[in-house]
């Protein structure tokens, strides 16, 4: 789980900032939403497919 430490006069707009990029980068937010209701094998075969499509264009978007 994430923690984020309050520095001495930081406000909290700031902090909930760092925490929210946190959660973003470990992937929590996107894994809760997908538990949030059943999936099938056929669903999860089909959402994994697209992600591995969207990586593979990603990759090779910025070749110079």
């Amino acid at each position: 789980m994430p923690e984020v430490q309050v520095k001495k006069g930081e406000p909290i707009d700031r902090a909930l900032k760092r925490l929210k990029s946190k959660i973003e980068v470990e992937g929590i937010l996107e894994e809760f939403r997908r538990r949030r209701q059943h999936e099938t094998h056929a669903e999860r075969t089909k959402r994994k497919a697209r992600s591995a499509a969207k990586k593979k264009n990603q990759k090779y978007r910025f070749v110079p």
